[in-house]
């Protein structure tokens, strides 16, 4: 009998690294997690990843012929061909990252990877929201906004890898400058830094009572989920900064579905944690935005997956050596 082969996901973060062993199913069987050490350019990265697959083989007993393969996801600009990665700031790595031989020559195991937020789309695609859909679209809500977009059952990269890319839809223009050099970027409105600077925008103009105002008026950090919170206990004015939040989203969600029409549009990240009191006001919106029989045939939904998104996503990159 012969034994069926595993899966490595790795989700390379800014804070941390994740790494997990999974099942061809994408079951996931083991998981654990290192820090991202940054320093010197990042140069410690790429050996600390080595090093933690490495040692869990031993740990387990297993060895690299027991895998199909090794799937990542990561920030920055990706060559998938090569397996190189570039300016990904948050890891320090400002020039060319040599990732995929050195991850291969370092474990003797076949490697892939692809863009982070792509990844956790295809990870909600797979074991999560999106059913195994031939066509889903996914935004996670983060510190940032990013993008996954699934069509035809295949990622869509685009020219130079830039496909997905939602946080950067245009919704308010000439609206908050965005770290991308435009300004009314979708990022700058739905992220959680967004939510935040609306937040305090509003309490600017607004006289009325509020927690959340005078929370803002006295200097106290405030967060998205401060927001959400005070919004769910019926603040007036975290409720206003959840409507427009909303709108924007609302609008986006309309816009990427008018122009794909997935079967699922998931909203995934930190922020989604606000759940249903969050995607009740963003469909309202989508509903506004949408083309009539994408308004009826496009199922906006919650991820499932949590955190486990970028691994079990990391992981199904690896099924293409099988």
């Amino acid at each position: 009998m012969i034994m069926a082969k595993k899966l490595f996901g790795v989700d390379l973060g800014g804070t941390t690294i994740k790494f997990a062993i999974l099942t061809e199913n994408g079951e996931i069987q083991q998981k654990w997690s290192i820090r991202t050490n940054i320093l010197d350019e990042g140069s410690h990265i790429v050996p600390d990843i080595i090093d933690s697959i490495n040692h869990h083989l031993e740990l387990y007993k297993m060895t690299p012929d027991q895998f199909v393969g090794i799937g990542m996801g990561t920030p920055g600009t990706i060559n998938r061909d090569k397996g190189t990665v570039v300016g990904a700031y948050n890891l320090n790595w400002k020039t060319t990252q040599e990732v995929k031989s050195q991850i291969e020559k370092g474990t003797g195991m076949k490697f892939a990877l692809d863009n982070d937020a792509n990844v956790a789309g295809l990870g909600e695609r797979w074991k999560g929201a999106g059913n195994e859909g031939d066509d889903v679209a996914f935004i996670t809500l983060g510190t940032g906004v990013g993008g996954g977009i699934i069509s035809n059952g295949r990622l869509v990269h685009g020219v130079v890898g830039a496909g997905g890319e939602v946080g950067h839809m245009i919704v308010e223009p000439d609206g908050y400058l965005c770290t991308c050099g435009n300004h009314g970027c979708l990022e700058q409105y739905a992220s959680a830094t967004g939510v935040v600077h609306l937040a305090q925008d509003l309490a600017e103009e607004y006289e009325g009572n509020s927690k959340l105002k005078s929370l803002i008026d006295n200097g106290d950090e405030i967060t998205s989920k401060i927001v959400f919170d005070l919004a769910k206990e019926n603040d007036y004015l975290a409720n206003k900064v959840v409507d427009k939040m909303a709108f924007y989203l609302g609008l986006a969600s309309a816009n990427l579905s008018n122009a794909l029409n997935p079967e699922y549009l998931v909203i995934g990240g930190g922020v989604s944690a606000a759940g249903q009191f969050l995607l009740n006001r963003v469909q309202e919106n989508f509903e506004k935005f949408a083309f009539p029989t994408v308004r009826t045939s496009t199922k906006l939904k919650l991820a499932q997956l949590g955190n486990d998104a970028g691994v079990i996503g990391a992981a199904s990159l690896a099924r293409q050596f099988q």
